[in-house]
Parts: C-alpha cells; structure tokens; sequence
C-alpha cells in the first residue's frame, strides 16, 4: 500500500497565492504577493507532496505560470509538485512537464477528450493525474463554469486501464469553503475504481485529514488541503505528524 499523502495546495493567480471559494474568481482571497515564499515554508514542515493550480490557465485553456512555478520548484528541493489549470492538449502537457514539475492534472480535457488523457499517459507513464470536479456527483468542467450529465464513477472508468497515476477528486460545494471534506462520495467513488484517488475540496480540521487517511485501504492515497492551511484553521506540522502516526501504527 502506498503512503497516504496530505498535499499543501498553492493555487496561483496574477501571479499570487491565492484561494478562491466554490470556483469563483471573483472571490478571490491573496495570501502571499510570492507563492515561493509559501512553497518555502511548506517544504520547512516536510511536504511529501505540493499541489498547484494555475487558475489563468484553467480559464485561458494554456498553462500561463510558468514564471510562479519554477520559483516555487527552486523552494522545495526534490519534493515532488503536480500542476493543474489549463492543460488540454500534448503541447501544454509537455510544456508544463519541461518545467520539472512531477505530474500534471488533465480535468476539462478527460471530460471532453478521453483519448488524449489515455495518449498522455502512455507517453508519460506515472505523470498524468486526471481531475474530477463535480457538484452533486456531476462532472464540472471549463473552471468550474460549466456543468455536465457525466457522473464521477462513469468518467473515472474510462480511465481505469490507461494508466494514471491517481485521480483528484474535488467536491466543488465544499471547495474553500471549510465544511469539510466530501469523504463518503469520495471512498465511493475510490471503491468503484483501481485508480488510487485524492480527497480535494473543504478540508477545515486535522480529523478531515485523520479521516481522509483513514479511507487509504479503500484506495484514497492523500488529501489536499489549501484554504485551511492558510487561515490557521489547520496546522501543517500537527497534520503531517497526525498522517506520520497513523502511517506508523497501521490503524
């Protein structure tokens, strides 16, 4: 069994981190002029894993953080860091993978074009994450401006023998919101798929994450927490010795 992974979220706008609730671009909280400077004091506490969004890209449709990503790379050593927003053909895949990042998030794309998710995954084995955002079990798509008639477990299947690494799952009613994690649709949504599966959306306390891990035999392999970090509703040194100790003991 894979380690369970609690992964920071720095999500990027104008350059800034920034953390945005429901989707909304219009809400829009900045938490640091310098997402290095956040990067940098993830890695301090021992990150496993980053996650980063580039919320331009996933409106324009091409990856536009180049310049905000690679000073974030240079902060956190040899700690893996995976990238979403805006990636919808090879160009931009490769593109965003040339930076150094570790994986990359395909979510619109896997909705609109499944093939290409199966292509880039091929080219790329163990490098390629496919993102389902979805409000009531609906796939989201376009930034969250658009909604679908796809449900989760259907578009997860279509992937099953491709070949990601791991699928994000995000429940957009408690995106940024702090309500807590969707955990129950989630493990579902886990237990229909082979594909390990990450928790996003509405982590507010450290148990969301003890019970997020609680689900890894059941195929959830981490959980993202952003906003939480930032308020000071979570504290990342408690969280990761929480996730360390269940690791440790097996529970």
């Amino acid at each position: 069994m894979a380690r369970f992974e609690l992964i920071p979220a720095i999500d990027l706008l104008g350059g800034e981190a920034v953390r945005l609730s429901q989707g909304d671009y219009d809400q829009a909280t900045v938490y640091d002029a310098d997402p290095a400077n956040v990067a940098r004091r993830f890695f301090a506490a021992g990150i496993q894993r980053l996650h980063v969004v580039d919320l331009e890209g996933a409106k324009a449709g091409r990856p536009m953080a180049e310049e905000p990503v690679r000073r974030i790379l240079g902060e956190v050593g040899d700690v893996p860091v995976q990238l979403g927003g805006g990636l919808r053909d090879m160009a931009g895949i490769e593109t965003a993978l040339s930076w150094g990042l570790d994986r990359v998030i395909l979510g619109t794309v896997a909705l609109r074009d499944p093939e290409l998710v199966k292509k880039a995954a091929a080219a790329y084995p163990e490098k390629i994450v496919v993102g389902i955002d979805a409000r009531d079990g609906r796939v989201a798509v376009e930034g969250w401006l658009e909604a679908s008639e796809t449900t989760a477990v259907d578009l997860g299947k279509r992937f099953e023998d491709a070949g990601v690494a791991a699928i994000v799952y995000t429940d957009i009613a408690r995106d940024g919101m702090l309500s807590g994690p969707n955990i129950p649709q989630t493990a579902a949504l886990a237990a229909a798929l082979t594909i390990p599966v990450i928790v996003s959306g509405g982590v507010a306390t450290v148990q969301d994450i003890v019970d997020s891990a609680a689900e890894r035999d059941h195929g959830i392999c981490g959980v993202i927490a952003g906003r939480a970090l930032y308020t000071g509703a979570v504290d990342l040194d408690e969280a990761l010795a929480a996730v360390a100790a269940l690791e440790e003991g097996g529970a």
